[in-house]
């Protein structure tokens, strides 16, 4: 609706008796009113190297469109496969039942296998949805689930597997995170990497995994993700025994990346330790993020704690110790960054829960569906992927702002991987 401010001009005429009329005439003057601008949507993660997921958990599908991606980089459907297999369900006892393939189709932004710098789509379809099993949640609330903060907020919800509060909806994280990694790779080499370090009251201890030194092949040769043969077991055992009991347990994702550049981060607000802990607080059912020495760094004294500097043969400016976790100041130093991201038990057990209606009566509820008993293995490449995401939209920002004028060579490196690196560049066309 458009609103009007009155306003008022005046015109006087003279006559040939002596005397004056004077009549007043208004007019009317738009008042523009400001337009309001909805930007609380949520669905879209990124800065530059932009991902917005779309999709719920028994629908059509699930998907990403992810824009900013550099452009000439050889990409395919396969790359992204890859990462989507480690992510879906029904892949042991150590996760949902639920029968996915999870085969994803790109269906924009390539041409001849390379990327155009056009955004991307990505669709993975649903194939094996039984919304049947949600039929007692459109009436109550399932406890610790988003059942009822969605109704709280928008005053309704897709009931079926918990639409986007889903973790399915993850799917597009894990597509867009391959295209992340690979860019990563080409630039600078940086490798990202996760494992699961505790389910339950199994710890992995301190030091039994050696960061420099992890490999791909080591968190994934067994169910649980775990690089040490003789706690993954017992933390397969740990979920195995609440499992058959109907239960759930929570865990805990280590993710290291190593060959960062140095640099990365936007000091003050998107400093690079607040950025990833928005990406990986943002994950389904995370409840805890640390980096570096992290909550048990308060147990030490500054002279502990500190990272003292030394040069190494090389030339090169580093750390004896690691426990600011390659970040200082929101910005990443060269040395290995790596954080924790803690996990609640999975909320949907086969137990009779107390709850409520959605009218708020009381009630008794025993919860359907296929679920994961522990979600940290899956969450192993989930976690990845938005580390990936944050570390290459920061490269980005840092080329944008620090690199493109000529850069002090006496303390700045470029974050490119050097001409003379291991990486073969074919990967770029």
């Amino acid at each position: 609706m458009t609103m009007f401010m009155s306003s008022f001009s005046s015109l006087k005429v003279s006559t040939t008796a002596g005397f004056s009329i004077s009549v007043q005439r208004r007019r009317c003057i738009p008042h523009r009113r400001r337009s309001l601008k909805v930007e609380a949507t949520g669905n879209v993660f990124g800065d530059y190297f932009q991902v917005a997921t779309y999709g719920e958990s028994h629908g059509g599908g699930i998907g990403c469109i992810i824009s900013g991606c550099p452009p000439r980089i050889l990409l395919s459907e396969a790359d992204m496969q890859a990462e989507l297999d480690r992510r879906r369900p029904g892949q042991s006892r150590m996760t949902s039942p639920r029968k996915e393939t999870d085969k994803c189709q790109i269906l924009s932004g390539i041409s001849e296998g390379m990327t155009t710098g056009t955004p991307i789509h990505v669709f993975v379809p649903n194939t094996a949805q039984r919304g049947q099993d949600y039929t007692e949640m459109s009436k109550a609330y399932r406890p610790s689930h988003a059942d009822a903060t969605y109704d709280f907020k928008y005053g309704l919800r897709s009931v079926e597997g918990g639409g986007r509060s889903s973790a399915r909806e993850t799917i597009g994280r894990v597509a867009a995170g391959a295209v992340a990694k690979k860019i990563l790779q080409i630039k600078s080499g940086t490798e990202i990497l996760a494992y699961v370090s505790q389910v339950h009251k199994v710890v992995l201890p301190e030091g039994m995994v050696d960061n420099e030194t992890v490999t791909y092949d080591q968190v994934e040769s067994n169910m649980v993700r775990c690089p040490n043969a003789e706690y993954a077991q017992k933390m397969i055992d740990a979920v195995d025994a609440v499992r058959v009991q109907g239960d759930s347990v929570g865990g805990v994702v280590t993710c290291i990346a190593r060959n960062v550049p140095r640099g990365l981060g936007s000091p003050v607000f998107d400093k690079l330790e607040a950025n990833l802990a928005k990406a990986v607080l943002s994950l389904p059912a995370s409840i805890g993020f640390e980096f570096g020495s992290g909550f048990a760094g308060t147990f030490l004294m500054g002279s502990e704690h500190n990272d003292e500097f030394y040069t190494d043969p090389s030339g090169s400016i580093r750390t004896r110790t690691n426990r600011s976790g390659g970040i200082q100041g929101g910005i990443s130093n060269g040395e290995i960054i790596h954080m924790r991201v803690a996990f609640k038990p999975t909320p949907t057990i086969c137990k009779k829960q107390k709850t409520v209606t959605r009218d708020g009566h009381e009630t008794e509820l025993i919860v359907r569906g296929r679920h994961d008993p522990c979600v940290a293995p899956r969450a192993v490449p989930v976690v990845e992927s938005m580390v990936a995401l944050v570390l290459v939209d920061q490269l980005m920002a840092h080329l944008a702002q620090c690199e493109m004028l000529p850069i002090n060579p006496d303390l700045q490196q470029h974050v490119s991987v050097p001409s003379n690196g291991s990486l073969s560049m074919s990967q770029v066309a």
